[in-house]
């Protein structure tokens, strides 16, 4: 028989040959086991490391990204590793991700629209805002109260009670509750006439925000826009009235 000399004899120290043999023995064992590891495990310790990064993300677009990937993933884990709790839990999941960062890309798109082109519509909140009915004498809030939420004015007269002013169909009213120094409201509102409003409560406002900043950002360039039209509009009331005053003077005189 042939005897090979062993390592030491090559000038190869011991404590060196038993380190290369352990790590032998290491990568052995790593190629074993993924050898005996089916491919779609992958995919599963993909899923679960995407689900990780969406609970460190701050942003809302981002993280609907990333949960989509992330279901994804899952999907495949799951059809192929025949995981099907799983697999039906994310095929729910990720078309819903998906309308949810369609409506939110929509969102910001209409509101930076609406802010470059100046105008006041809130047409790009609606599809957030819940519809109320409201009866002729209904008051819709008190001056003095506490804001909690801003209307869309859809069908019906509403008036401004200490300004004798009328809501026109189609304005957003009580939004600058959300900017009023203590979130009191500044004005009544009645109802004069049977009629429908969309209301979108602040939270959800203050939702909006903090899961895209930008939106917050749009949203206070309209609602400065909305302010000064109002004021326009006040003062505009209050020059046909001096007129008014002055030619029911002159007649008298």
């Amino acid at each position: 028989m042939i005897q090979f000399p062993r390592p030491a004899m090559l000038g190869v120290p011991a404590a060196t040959h038993r380190r290369v043999a352990v790590r032998s023995i290491v990568w052995g064992e790593r190629m074993e086991f993924l050898k005996h590891t089916e491919w779609p495990m992958w995919f599963g310790y993909a899923a679960v490391a995407s689900s990780i990064i969406t609970c460190a993300m701050k942003t809302m677009i981002p993280l609907r990204v990333v949960s989509m990937s992330c279901n994804a993933l899952f999907i495949i884990y799951g059809f192929f590793g025949g995981i099907y709790p799983t697999l039906i839990l994310n095929l729910i999941l990720l078309p819903l991700n998906t309308v949810r960062l369609q409506q939110m890309r929509k969102l910001i798109q209409d509101v930076e629209a609406a802010a470059s082109f100046g105008e006041t519509s809130i047409d790009w909140l609606k599809p957030f805002m819940v519809r109320r009915t409201f009866r002729k004498g209904d008051i819709v809030f008190r001056k003095g109260d506490m804001a909690d939420a801003m209307h869309y004015s859809v069908s019906g007269r509403y008036r401004l009670c200490e300004m004798g002013m009328d809501i026109p169909t189609g304005q957003v009213f009580g939004d600058l509750g959300l900017l009023a120094p203590g979130n009191r409201r500044t004005q009544t509102i009645e109802c004069i006439e049977d009629g429908e409003v969309l209301t979108a409560t602040y939270q959800q406002v203050k939702e909006l925000y903090f899961q895209n900043p930008q939106f917050g950002f749009y949203f206070l360039r309209l609602t400065s826009e909305r302010l000064f039209e109002n004021i326009r509009r006040l003062e505009e009331e209050v020059r046909r009235k001096n007129e008014a005053l002055a030619e029911l003077g002159y007649k008298s005189a």
